[in-house]
């Protein structure tokens, strides 16, 4: 059995953490800080240790020098990934940023471990198993889905990866590094919304020393941590037009000039990037470039919202509570019928991460294991006919009431007419591109 060492200050992350990484066949053993992981490491054979960047007596790093043969895994929160991209560069395989999905977590284990040769693999069945089965269901779209992952992880192309927010783009991308020819690489993920403005074209592609205030020292971007291996941009609709000059440079020519520098560095990456915005209408509003739009769409996927697959949520729904029975300390949790009806009614607006959300704040409420339709804190299922059939038909049904009904009813009496809040109404007008007239 696979066996890791999980260095961590916090005893949250630490029991949750662990629960999970066991329910999937791995055997972890826990140190709250440097001195506990010397004193473990040195006294039981591990096959990966998982060490938090910032820990109250030194960072994680420096475990990495002691322990060479060890593979190395960082977390960090984004503030420090400058640090952990040094770290990646002294010897971390790779490192994932907090708060992490476990799932995410879990591709990023599994693709370290196949990069060392000291790896014993878990004893799972690999149907089980594949990277691609961190997107959960049995419907026909996510199937298609996990076809289109195996077919483009086997190539080097670009990627973009579409779907709404929520539903598991990361999980998409983390899994197409996992069948990769390179997966023994680094995989560095990169949220272009969280990076301030000023910032992003030195985090992305490194500065030279002395290249502005505060730059005493040159470093390396993000993209040349990524050489050799995958750099997944997320939200890459929100990436400043300088920037995106910068990323098609790297494209068209494998190269990137640090700010500030005067040479050029040679790259190899793959680029798979993803969005919830509609690029094409960015276009259009001179918002994105084209030519590195057209650079992006060598190969393109498209993650299924929730609402398109609802018989997932029979799958789901179990694996989401049985990761929070190990994360919140609750035992045999259990969702009602009449929950599960109403929840495959839902809309689900704000996707799988909204389902989770809503599971967890159940389960915190819920005076006893039993989660009923109330604890979940959702507006109640829009009106549907009889006989109407669920899932993309909710929409048609959405706009053919709303088209019909806004020039003699305000929002607030939508809105009421349709068993949702005002807020909903006005997002589902967003996304079905229905303004008020």
């Amino acid at each position: 059995m696979t066996r890791i060492l999980l260095v961590d200050d916090e005893a949250a992350i630490r029991r949750g953490v662990r629960r999970y990484l066991e329910h999937h066949g791995f055997e972890v053993a826990l140190a709250e800080d440097l001195g506990a992981a010397r004193i473990r490491a040195a006294e039981e054979p591990f096959d990966l240790l998982l060490a938090d960047l910032r820990l109250p007596d030194g960072e994680g790093t420096t475990l990495i020098g002691e322990f060479p043969n060890l593979p190395t895994v960082i977390m960090t929160a984004y503030a420090s990934v400058p640090s952990a991209v040094e770290a990646m560069k002294s010897g971390a395989i790779d490192y994932i940023a907090k708060p992490f999905d476990h799932d995410a977590l879990l591709l990023t284990l599994r693709a370290a471990l196949r990069s060392s040769t000291r790896r014993e693999p878990p004893v799972r069945p690999p149907t089980e198993t594949g990277p691609e089965h961190g997107l959960l269901g049995h419907s026909a779209a996510i199937e298609t889905l996990r076809q289109q992952i195996r077919r483009v992880a086997a190539t080097h192309s670009t990627v973009l990866i579409r779907g709404e927010s929520g539903t598991g783009k990361e999980v998409a991308a983390r899994a197409i590094h996992a069948l990769s020819p390179r997966a023994d690489k680094p995989f560095v993920p990169v949220n272009c919304a969280s990076i301030p403005e000023g910032l992003v074209e030195a985090e992305l592609f490194g500065h030279a020393q002395g290249a502005y205030t505060g730059a005493v020292k040159a470093r390396a971007g993000l993209v040349e941590a990524a050489d050799g291996g995958v750099l997944f941009l997320d939200e890459i609709g929100e990436l400043a037009p300088a920037a995106q000059a910068r990323l098609l440079r790297v494209l068209q020519e494998g190269e990137i000039r640090p700010v500030g520098a005067n040479q050029a560095r040679r790259v190899d990456i793959r680029l798979l990037a993803a969005t919830h915005r509609d690029l094409e209408a960015m276009i259009e509003a001179q918002a994105f470039r084209a030519d590195l739009y057209y650079r992006l769409r060598v190969l393109e996927i498209r993650i299924p919202p929730l609402r398109e697959r609802l018989e997932d949520l029979e799958r789901l729904v179990p694996h989401c509570l049985r990761e929070l029975e190990r994360r919140v300390g609750r035992e045999g949790l259990t969702l009602s019928d009449d929950a599960l009806a109403r929840m495959q009614a839902y809309d689900w607006p704000g996707n799988v991460r909204e389902l989770k959300n809503a599971l967890e704040r159940a389960a915190v409420l819920s005076e006893d294991s039993r989660i009923e339709w109330e604890h979940l804190g959702l507006d109640s299922p829009a009106v549907q006919p009889e006989g109407q059939p669920r899932g993309a038909s909710l929409n048609d049904y959405f706009r053919r009431f709303v088209l019909e009904n806004q020039t003699h009813m305000n929002e607030t009496e939508l809105a009421r007419a349709l068993g949702i809040s005002r807020k909903t109404l006005w997002e589902r007008r967003q996304r079905e591109h229905l303004p008020r007239p």
